[in-house]
């Protein structure tokens, strides 16, 4: 799908978007629908976003494939036929072009093309973009739809380039795919990524050594096959889980009832403490069956009360130690660093009944660190692994990685890097002040990683594409928000995560995963529905935090 041979040579346009994943196409989608003349600028070959880039072993989504799609074309939704109920990477990556084919989107898109700065000019009142091929464009807009887990981190290991053997990232992870028959493999990290991977290469490889810091919390899947009759039954109401997604306290995931559960909490937090053991395990046991990041609702108030946190944690933990076999292993696999869900529960197929292969081995980093990778293998502070293949599952700098890698400039030449040397700083997630007419696609300060992000990525996009409607109605050229604003909902985010568990967690949340990042908790934690009712009411009072000018009118 690669055009390299096409270059925009400071060619303008209405609006120029970063990123052809969900957000950018949903995003050129309703610009297209204004009469803008709209450019895409995607890294990649193809449409897709994360889905094109990770590939590895087992990858699929945590949220159910009905509820991870696009809600804006009931045609779509009746159209496309999911085949499980968590779909896999290649069958969304589908999904994905299917969009991109059914809506004509390609053309407006420069494939293989990566942003390397985005400057505005005062006296124009337009951005000048510049990618690594050399292509110049020009708008008054600029949307960044670049996703909030783009950019891998390569963990500072000493030796890592030494290493002779063959070495994969996740997140980068090759188009032809890989085969580990006969391997002895070392895989480091046991996030998300690695959770979906480990059971799979686990049945190719000759040996698997996952070598593990922090364990993390995962749940069952409960991944089966979609039943047709129950699909059909859920498409015939499907705006009412819509609904749900968009105006619930799920954050926006969608559940495995055809008629959808009441907006309600989980269990009464009380009630949760008040129970035997016996009669909250049987509770949780529903949830778990279910399958899913729903398993959070088993409990109220998990992530603000911390008795029924520790209750939740007790009740994991002993399904960590019932499904593993080793009683040592099992013990290394109990988080015991973080609340649970103060990292972004992971969901898995097989994960912790994995570490019961006799050609499964885990070492637990906390007793014995790597040292350094070395030609062979991995050498920690008591062995060495001899390896034949090397898999990197160490995470991404989230948020904000992506953009910080761009040369981005606003007004008067202010650098976004710089501004947000403390912390990244935006009003609703959508703006900064100080950059005129620059959109944030799920940014820092939005629900986004929160959440189900297709339901928060149309909310976002909905939005832009109102305010710039209500832009030409009005008459007005550039919208930026006031800084005050900006400080209010600063300090509003980190308001609601001081009254949650979530900062407690230690994640790329905060950003605690990147060396020398500021720990700074940077999604909204106060949920999709009440955040779309806060976007709303900014808008009903006239937009509400944001100023908008005229260059020939000054106004």
């Amino acid at each position: 799908m690669k055009n390299a041979e096409e270059f925009d040579r400071d060619e303008c346009f209405d609006a120029v978007v970063v990123g052809a994943g969900f957000a950018g196409l949903y995003m050129l989608y309703r610009l297209r629908g204004l009469g803008m003349r709209v450019r895409v600028y995607e890294a990649g070959d193809d449409v897709g976003g994360t889905w094109y880039w990770n590939r590895y072993p087992g990858a699929r989504c945590d949220a159910e494939s009905l509820a991870y799609s696009y809600s804006f074309s009931s045609g779509l939704e009746q159209e496309w036929e999911w085949t499980e109920r968590y779909a896999t990477q290649p069958e969304i990556l589908r999904y994905i072009e299917h969009v991109a084919d059914r809506l004509h989107l390609r053309p407006d898109i420069r494939f293989g093309c990566r942003v390397s700065a985005a400057h505005y000019d005062d006296a124009a009142g337009e951005w000048n973009i510049l990618t690594n091929r050399g292509d110049r464009g020009h708008a008054r807009v600029l949307v960044m739809a670049t996703g909030c887990l783009s950019v891998p981190l390569v963990p500072d290991i000493p030796g890592l380039g030494d290493f002779s053997g063959r070495c994969y990232q996740a997140s980068l992870w090759p188009h032809e795919g890989v085969n580990f028959g006969g391997q002895r493999v070392g895989i480091i990290g046991t996030g998300s990524s690695a959770v979906q991977a480990i059971p799979m290469i686990a049945k190719e490889a000759e040996h698997l050594f996952v070598f593990q810091r922090t364990p993390n919390f995962s749940v069952p899947a409960q991944n089966v096959p979609l039943n047709p009759d129950f699909v059909e039954q859920f498409k015939a109401i499907y705006r009412a889980h819509r609904h749900f997604q968009k105006r619930g306290l799920t954050m926006g995931f969608g559940d495995t009832e055809v008629v959808p559960r009441e907006l309600e909490p989980g269990a009464d937090p009380a009630l949760a403490l008040s129970m035997s053991n016996e009669a909250f395990a049987a509770h949780c046991d529903g949830y778990w069956k279910s399958g899913g990041a729903f398993f959070m609702m088993a409990a109220g108030d998990v992530l603000i009360d911390e008795k029924v946190n520790r209750r939740v944690v007790a009740y994991v933990h002993d399904k960590i130690r019932e499904i593993v076999k080793d009683p040592a292993t099992a013990e290394a696999l109990c988080p015991r660093s973080h609340p649970i869900g103060s990292k972004r529960i992971c969901v898995d197929t097989d994960y912790y009944k994995t570490y019961n292969r006799t050609n499964v081995t885990l070492i637990d980093l906390r007793k014995t660190a790597i040292e350094r990778i070395t030609k062979t293998g991995i050498e920690t502070e008591t062995e060495h692994f001899d390896l034949d293949t090397l898999v990197l599952a160490t995470g991404f700098d989230a948020m904000t990685g992506a953009l910080d890698r761009i040369d981005i400039r606003g007004a008067k030449g202010v650098v976004l890097r710089d501004k947000w040397r403390g912390g990244p700083r935006t009003y609703l997630g959508l703006m900064t002040a100080g950059f005129p007419n620059l959109f944030t696609v799920t940014g820092p300060g939005s629900p986004s990683v929160l959440t189900n992000m297709i339901v928060s990525i149309e909310q976002h996009v909905d939005f832009i594409t109102d305010c710039l409607e209500h832009m030409n109605a009005s008459g007005v050229d550039t919208v930026e928000p006031k800084s005050d604003a900006e400080e209010a909902w600063v300090a509003h985010v980190n308001d609601v995560a001081s009254e949650t568990l979530f900062p407690k967690g230690g994640s790329w949340y905060l950003g605690a995963n990147v060396p020398g990042k500021p720990r700074v908790f940077m999604p909204y934690a106060g949920g999709v529905g009440p955040y779309r009712e806060v976007c709303e009411d900014v808008v009903r009072n006239g937009y509400r935090g944001f100023a908008f000018t005229s260059r020939w009118t000054g106004g």
